[in-house]
């Protein structure tokens, strides 16, 4: 048997365990630098806002916001019979409704679709 070939083999092996202890030092100083690097931008960033700072809501509520409810657009194929197409149809809910009040659940049901019940009609 040739032992040069092994010591040849067993200083290849050495070379790699090497090569890859040093590619990992190289990366954990890369991830270190990295952190400390984000620290420092974020020691140089403003603190946020205190709790007195921040905006509040106008004692009239918010500004230009209404609530009203809109009907909604009906969806109905043309007279002439073609196929009605997306921009033949009029933007949806663009007309305010006539009841104004908010709908409120109907007595004696569940109020939830699905739950299993018979209802209350």
């Amino acid at each position: 048997m040739d032992a040069t070939l092994y010591q040849a083999a067993a200083a290849g092996s050495v070379f790699g365990v090497i090569a890859l202890l040093a590619g990992g030092v190289v990366v954990a100083g890369a991830l270190v630098w990295a952190i400390r690097a984000g620290i420092e931008v974020r020691r140089r960033e403003p603190a946020p806002p205190r709790r007195g700072a921040h905006p509040t809501l106008p004692e009239s509520g918010p500004a230009d916001e209404t609530r009203q409810r809109r009907e909604p657009a009906e969806v109905r194929p043309a007279e002439d019979g073609e196929r009605l197409t997306p921009h033949r149809l009029r933007p949806s809910a663009t007309t305010r409704g006539d009841d104004q009040r908010r709908p409120r659940w109907d007595a004696g049901t569940s109020g939830s679709f699905g739950s299993g019940g018979p209802g209350g009609r």
